[in-house]
């Protein structure tokens, strides 16, 4: 997830938390209207995907001999897709842990 998603998800759980209080979202600095939740959640499934597309056709060249495919390159993309999985995994377990105490709150 990059550093940009980061800070539209930010800023969507700070226009989330104005509305819930009854108050008018916070203004932006002359910057459009942030993505809601859905959409940068969206992107960043994408961006996992292309990553693990990426990394799987590399090793599929390594593995077909093709002379621009080396190891090293196969190897980086591997770990970064898994790291990348790994990350999106987590951040999935987060979003199940909120909703589950979401659903149990006394109202």
């Amino acid at each position: 997830m990059s550093v940009q998603g980061v800070d539209q998800l930010l800023g969507e759980l700070r226009a989330m938390s104005a509305r819930a209080a009854g108050q008018s979202a916070p203004a932006v600095d002359g910057q459009p209207e942030s993505p809601d939740f859905a959409s940068v959640l969206k992107a960043s499934l994408d961006q996992v995907n292309q990553m693990q597309q990426d990394s799987q056709v590399k090793q599929q060249a390594f593995e077909a001999g093709a002379p621009d495919a080396n190891l090293q390159d196969v190897m980086v993309s591997l770990q970064k897709a898994s790291l990348s999985f790994q990350t999106m995994v987590q951040v999935r377990n987060k979003l199940v842990s909120a909703y589950q105490e979401v659903m149990n709150m006394q109202v």
